[in-house]
């Protein structure tokens, strides 16, 4: 089954001048084995907007996302062939410095994993581990992060405890802050609220909404209403293709395909 939207098609729509693309994907394929998982999906997303991905389990969304900063690198036996273009790199390419490029593109997972260290040392991780050593840019960087995934007023005075101790979704709040600690120009999200309950689902939206200012955000989610809520794109995912790519109020409300109207509408199966 093809793509609905290729790449080519989906960049030209959005060329009107006042659009600009942070990363492409272009025939992409991810096999496990003898598995393909990814069918030669073609995607390109705009900067400072969020995008979801969305469709059944298994469609392959997730595995996509992971693509998009080499994650699947890490899984024996998978093979990721096509472009991901990035800055005017092919990211996928022999010659990328993956721990480089995950400084430019980062990611949060659908289960909380905060370090078992401080507050403040969670945050700092990453930058220590790059050198920086100075105390105020350090300092300042746990309060600009803290306070971007709005965390920093709960938690400004307990800097030195344990993130093991903050609630379910503080815990992944703390995760955004830690993974936009880099300055990263894109933050992918797996499924980030799916495990916390309503009030700090909602907590973790507004903070994502608050971001795209500064950052190009591509999240997978199995909750229709949390795309419609936050989303600007909407990408549906059916057994490893990318079926239909849109605005998602146009997704939402006046699909293209009839796949994608009875997925939203949950007639799907």
């Amino acid at each position: 089954m093809q793509n609905y939207d290729s790449s080519d098609r989906y960049l030209k729509n959005l060329d009107d001048g006042n659009r600009e693309i942070a990363l492409t994907t272009d025939d992409l394929h991810v096999a496990y084995g003898t598995h393909e998982a990814i069918h030669g999906v073609s995607l390109g997303f705009e900067r400072f907007k969020i995008t979801a991905l969305i469709g059944a389990s298994g469609s392959g969304k997730s595995t996509y996302l992971r693509s998009l900063n080499r994650m699947n690198d890490n899984i024996a036996g998978t093979k990721v062939t096509g472009k991901i273009m990035y800055r005017g790199l092919d990211i996928n390419g022999d010659n990328i410095d993956v721990y480089e490029m995950r400084k430019h593109i980062g990611m949060v997972f659908q289960q909380p994993n905060p370090f078992a260290k401080s507050i403040y040392e969670n945050i700092t991780f990453a930058l220590k581990r790059h050198g920086e050593k100075r105390k105020d840019v350090l300092d300042e960087a746990v309060e600009r992060t803290l306070k971007q995934a709005g965390l920093w007023k709960q938690v400004k005075d307990d800097l030195h405890q344990s993130a093991l101790a903050l609630s379910g979704g503080q815990q992944q709040r703390l995760c955004i802050a830690r993974a936009i600690a880099m300055k990263p120009d894109i933050l992918l999200l797996d499924e980030p609220a799916s495990v916390l309950d309503p009030v700090s689902t909602a907590t973790v939206e507004d903070t994502l909404m608050e971001l795209k200012k500064d950052y190009t955000i591509i999240i997978v989610t199995h909750n229709m209403q949390q795309a419609g809520r936050i989303s600007d794109y909407t990408a549906f995912f059916h057994l490893g293709d990318a079926l239909e790519y849109d605005e998602t109020r146009k997704i939402f409300t006046r699909p293209k395909i009839k796949a994608t109207e009875d997925y939203v509408s949950g007639h799907f199966g």
